[in-house]
């Protein structure tokens, strides 16, 4: 019998993994401009995955190509913006503004592909939302209108378009072509980005490099792992199990040093709860398991 990996788990990985990479990205900003680092990063991702892709990237199709420019951008935007907030905010800040993404994407997504989730999904999706708000906002002192919150809001939105286009378009493309299709645009429009922001080419230290390297791989395995797993979990299921990247956050800065309070084990809780009533509905039937 071949072996097995439900798509549920590869997207909790990729959480692990998310939550791993918010100190990076503080680090390297220490000696780069947010958008330069980003695009860097994106553009060693596309180059990581297109020399495994190899061939397959000749049998590219036109979806591809159309389904990987729009993700592109919704990501250049999403990580570019959050990247751009973190500058100027506490990361615990930019961490509770970018949870509101959670509840915004089954709204989307009913909005938008008409796809209206289940009661317990609202419940669970409410849950985890409050889940996130413990986790991030007791040293956030709460929400004002800065420049850099403001930015991070709006990439709130890239984000949950990100999670929605690669829903509608996972179950029509080859996850290995599109997804070095939307890394390369995601670099483009970055680098492309930093004249407009007005935004220099930063002085070369090869920790820019290393960290864009390192940060890179990741992206190509987190992008590579959503287009293959949301091929057959929801944008709402799939939200609730992005809801665990703070909590992989908060472990790994506690064993950095950061003090875990007792509001973010309850977030925590609440955060696993709410993911098990997510998917209630569906351990009632068969799953779908995918090679």
């Amino acid at each position: 019998m071949p072996f097995r990996v439900r798509p549920e788990v590869v997207l909790a990985g990729i959480t692990f993994i998310w939550g791993g990479t918010f100190l990076a990205v503080q680090t390297a900003l220490t000696w780069s401009g947010p958008l330069f680092f980003v695009g860097l990063r994106f553009v060693l991702a596309a180059v990581i995955l297109g020399a495994l892709a190899g061939r397959r990237l000749m049998r590219l199709r036109r979806i591809e190509l159309v389904a990987g420019t729009w993700i592109g951008v919704a990501i250049a935007a999403g990580y570019g913006l959050q990247t751009v907030g973190l500058q100027s905010i506490p990361s615990s800040k930019s961490a509770f503004i970018t949870a509101l993404y959670v509840p915004l994407v089954p709204v989307l997504q009913w909005i938008v592909l008409g796809r209206p989730p289940g009661r317990l999904t609202w419940v669970g999706v409410a849950l985890a939302t409050v889940g996130l708000m413990l986790i991030a906002g007791p040293e956030a002192g709460g929400i004002g209108f800065s420049f850099g919150e403001t930015v991070t809001i709006l990439s709130v939105l890239a984000i949950a378009g990100e999670v929605i286009l690669i829903s509608r378009f996972a179950p029509q493309v080859d996850a290995a072509r599109v997804t070095v299709v939307q890394l390369a645009v995601a670099a483009l429009v970055c680098l492309a980005s930093m004249g407009i922001a007005g935004e220099a080419l930063p002085v070369w230290d090869w920790r820019i490099f290393w960290f864009a390297a390192g940060l890179g791989l990741a992206s190509a395995a987190i992008q590579l792992g959503m287009n293959w797993a949301q091929r057959s979990v929801s944008a709402t299921r799939s939200t609730l199990i992005y809801a665990g990247e703070p909590v992989w956050a908060a472990i790994i800065g506690r064993i950095a040093g950061e003090r875990l309070p007792l509001a973010a084990f309850v977030g925590g809780a609440l955060i696993v709860v709410g993911m098990v009533l997510g998917e209630w509905p569906a351990r009632r039937r068969p799953g779908r398991l995918v090679e």
